[in-house]
């Protein structure tokens, strides 16, 4: 049975559902997800936000799309036993100057079942620094759209 939704995740009218797929070479020898893909899958799945948002240029690296990650957690609810389509439910709780905290849920399709939840921070950076730069305009238009409360944080 699926764990009951806490405060801090959303039902599927926050935020985006965004499509990804289990491919066998994703599984471990018990024919489940490997722990490990999780991440992967989270990393693709907003990789792929922002990139259809058009951030991050061609390379996907360009602007603000050069960020790295500072924190991922992640709590496994149950285990995606086989290949096939999934979802991971994106939404973002906070938007700072440089950085910036979401919440995911790697999930059925459908948004209803949950497989794995939790958050992630990344670090926006000035590609020839290495130092913290502000986020641009376009994100914040853009995380408006995706559960960000509309005063800035």
């Amino acid at each position: 049975m699926p764990p009951t939704p806490t405060v801090d995740t959303p039902g599927t009218d926050v935020g985006v559902l965004m499509p990804v797929v289990v491919h066998f070479d994703d599984l471990d020898p018990m024919g489940l997800l490997h722990n490990g893909h999780y991440q992967v899958l989270v990393e693709r799945a907003w990789g792929w936000f922002w990139r259809d948002k058009g951030i991050g240029g061609k390379s996907g690296l360009e602007g603000d799309g050069f960020n790295v990650a500072k924190h991922f957690d992640i709590t496994y609810d149950q285990p995606v036993a086989g290949i096939g389509e999934y979802a991971v439910h994106l939404w973002l709780t906070r938007l700072g100057t440089t950085s910036a905290t979401a919440g995911y849920r790697v999930c059925s399709a459908d948004g209803k079942t949950t497989y794995a939840h939790g958050s992630r921070t990344v670090v926006r950076l000035d590609s020839t620094t290495f130092t913290p730069t502000p986020w641009s305009e376009r994100v914040w238009e853009i995380a408006r759209t995706i559960g960000l409360p509309q005063e800035r944080a």
